[in-house]
């Protein structure tokens, strides 16, 4: 199977723009699979459904489009939310499974996620959960949303996430944890230079144990 790299981990923990640098440096596709999640969460609200409700997201699931992962409203706390709910339905996570294992098995890829590791593709020979501590991923959070103009209170931020944390942590599908032979990266004093550097030493490692010769 050509090389596929997991990454894990919380909101704003700096997953996504890691794995996005190490998929161009690797020169291999690059995928956010919670971009799946938050277009399905989009769909069941553009309907008016509630995204905790089976049927309707799993019909927003399979009804999936390439224009669904482009819309413009895919981030902040309402598609946040509505991406952790429709996440913890095992009929979503199933209709999207095969998808995302089909991307990284055609020419390999990144991946980031919740679940890249222990579900998706649990025989990856590189598997890393990125994390930080709720307050500095809190912080940098908050200074997205200012960035993009939105208007944001630093304390709302935090619980926001630290109920987006508990959701993802207890849900009995696929719940967000460490897979068992991952390396964690800790990422709450590292800036996007540090943490890339430790990642791809990571892999570097990883690599030559499972491929000795190379």
């Amino acid at each position: 199977m050509p090389l596929v790299i997991a990454v894990d981990g919380p909101a704003a923990a700096g997953k996504g723009t890691l794995a996005r640098r190490l998929a161009a440096a690797l020169g291999l596709p690059y995928l956010d699979t919670g971009l799946l999640y938050r277009a399905t969460g989009r769909r069941v609200l553009g309907h008016g459904a509630d995204p905790r409700d089976p049927a309707a997201a799993e019909a927003a699931a399979r009804g999936l489009t390439p224009a669904d992962l482009a819309r413009a409203d895919l981030r902040g706390p309402e598609a946040d939310m509505a991406a952790s709910a429709v996440a913890a339905i095992p009929v979503v996570r199933t209709a999207l499974l095969d998808w995302q294992r089909d991307f990284g098995r055609r020419h390999g890829a990144v991946l980031d996620g919740r679940d890249i590791g222990t579900v998706v593709f649990p025989e990856a020979p590189v598997k890393l959960f990125v994390t930080a501590s709720p307050e500095e991923r809190a912080r940098r959070r908050f200074l997205e949303l200012r960035a993009r103009g939105a208007a944001a209170d630093p304390a709302q931020v935090l619980a926001e996430l630290q109920a987006r944390d508990e959701q993802d942590s207890r849900r009995a599908v696929a719940p967000l944890v460490p897979a068992a032979d991952a390396a964690v990266l800790d990422t709450t004093a590292l800036d996007a230079e540090a943490a890339f550097a430790a990642a791809m030493a990571v892999i570097t490692e990883r690599l030559r144990e499972v491929s000795p010769l190379a």
